[in-house]
């Protein structure tokens, strides 16, 4: 059974309503419902899941190892499952011996034994892992700040996604860059990756949120005296914005770019 299905079927079993879990995990009705219904192309991240655990009274841990394998590329997650059982073969089998339930010689011969022992042994050969699907979640203005909207889909939700291959923040996402102000090295089409989980240092591309208003932009940052903010445009036309720190609400670093070739 799918991770969604466990989840709806414990929280039906426990006369939740979906209002009930919302209310209890801090997650919106929708989002919920698009884990249950597995609308989402990932599971969910470690903090919902940890909190579904307590509310729906999973064993603390079952949810977050369901998730985990179900990110798992198809053949990765068979040959962990294949391993496992037959790591609990050999225990269950250990045990008996010890405990006086059975001959060592007459339990090697037995059919399953012998399936173990006749496999020539874990593939060696290296594993081609697909990589997270990171969600496009729309444009990011390479020019001026604008408005930015992420199109009211959930955490981790959109209409297109890229893969990313060794990339394990689950808060990842992507935008488009639209504008020729970080020419020359990205250009309009390209599409960014952007991890809040990394570090942010003077000199980074970054994708920038501000307040008051609510605006958005892709520049190079520099972190300047007095509280202030440089946001640099890699195209000499443009001029740098300074700005207050006050405004800004988030900083997300550049870590992956997929080039738009047809130019």
């Amino acid at each position: 059974m799918s991770l969604g299905k466990i989840i709806r079927k414990k929280r039906v079993a426990l006369r939740l309503t979906l209002d009930d879990v919302s209310r209890r995990t801090g997650f919106s009705k929708p989002y919920i419902s698009t884990v249950e219904t597995e609308k989402v192309p990932n599971p969910p991240g470690d903090e919902l899941l940890t909190k579904l655990e307590e509310i729906l009274e999973f064993e603390p841990g079952l949810l977050l190892h369901i998730a985990h394998m179900e990110k798992l590329p198809a053949d990765v997650r068979h040959s962990y499952e294949s391993s496992q059982a037959e790591s609990s073969y050999w225990r269950s089998l250990i045990q008996r011996v010890v405990e006086g339930n059975g001959d060592l010689s007459q339990l090697l011969q037995s059919k399953e034994a012998q399936n173990y022992l006749d496999d020539s042994g874990p593939n060696t050969q290296a594993t081609s892992v697909a990589g997270k699907l990171v969600p496009i979640i729309n444009k990011v203005p390479a020019g001026y700040p604008v408005d930015f909207d992420d199109m009211g889909y959930p955490p981790g939700s959109a209409d297109d996604y890229v893969r990313c291959p060794d990339l394990h923040d689950p808060n990842a996402f992507a935008v488009c860059v639209v504008g020729d102000s970080m020419e020359p090295k990205y250009h309009e089409g390209d599409i960014l990756v952007f991890s809040p989980a990394a570090g942010v240092e003077s000199g980074d591309d970054c994708f920038i949120r501000m307040t008051n208003p609510h605006e958005t932009t892709f520049k190079q940052i520099f972190f300047d005296e007095h509280d202030t903010l440089r946001l640099q445009p890699r195209n000499p036309k443009y001029s740098p914005i300074h700005m207050d720190k006050a405004r800004i609400n988030g900083l997300y670093k550049a870590i992956i770019r997929y080039e738009h070739l047809n130019r």
